[in-house]
């Protein structure tokens, strides 16, 4: 499998992009405390740095993360102390014995494991529902065709320590969306350059709310998390096991 966040681009990304994380953990906790789960192990795949795994933890639930980036990790569990944490990749996962299953971030799009297909979504899916206890939750945004209007687009951010540049590029026709990241992390004195390059598959909304109801979830979508919105070729939602 290629790399995938690797120390500096992981770095950045807890520093700045830690956005999607913090507005959905709320609206997850919100959902199991109306379905009557006090407590119990919620899994957060593509947990990232664990920032949604701290906020469940923190709010009495066990947690375990799973992510493909081993310099992630490495930050989810000095974050979460309490928590469990596994470097694999979501697609071939075991997911165990779960009140809710959290796949934010449109993790469930990339390709850094080249495996990925839309056979394996729905195997995940199943899985998924087969580990939620009744009345259990599954929380995840998707990117869909649409994700990038207009040809390229290039975008720039920077913080206190790093600067990083993305150029984004949609692929109508095959349904993949291609980001260019140029990263600049300040060691010391000088910056450390980094080059990736993330491939996601888009998923049309209709075929991912296809793929959950398969699987037997009951669903809504979301247009954002909390007061979090999401842009064009964005989708999000709230799946449960019917109890």
């Amino acid at each position: 499998m290629p790399p995938a966040y690797r120390n500096d681009l992981a770095y950045i990304h807890d520093a700045g992009f830690g956005h999607f994380a913090r507005e959905a953990a709320p609206v997850l906790l919100d959902a199991l405390k109306r379905g009557g789960f006090e407590h119990g192990l919620v899994v957060d795949l593509g947990c990232g740095s664990g920032i949604l795994s701290r906020i469940v933890s923190e709010a009495g639930y066990d947690v375990l993360g799973i992510d493909i980036s081993a310099a992630m990790i490495e930050l989810a569990q000095r974050r979460v102390p309490r928590g469990q944490f596994r470097t694999e990749s979501l697609l071939t996962a075991h997911i165990p014995p779960c009140v809710a299953v959290a796949a934010v971030g449109e993790c469930l799009n990339y390709l850094f494991d080249e495996s990925h297909s839309s056979s394996k979504l729905t195997a995940l899916f199943r899985r998924t529902y087969q580990a939620l206890e009744p009345g259990g939750l599954f929380l995840g945004d998707v990117a869909a065709p649409g994700r990038a209007k207009g040809g390229a687009q290039k975008s720039y951010w920077e913080g206190e320590d790093w600067v990083v540049l993305v150029t984004i590029q949609e692929d109508r026709r095959r349904k993949v969306l291609t980001r260019e990241i140029t990263s600049f992390r300040r060691l010391g004195d000088h910056y450390r350059r980094d080059h990736e390059i993330h491939h996601q598959r888009l998923l049309p909304r209709v075929e991912l709310t296809q793929k959950l109801r398969t699987a037997g979830f009951r669903l809504r979508t979301l247009g954002g998390y909390g007061g979090l919105r999401f842009g064009p070729g964005h989708t999000g939602f709230l799946a449960r096991k019917p109890v």
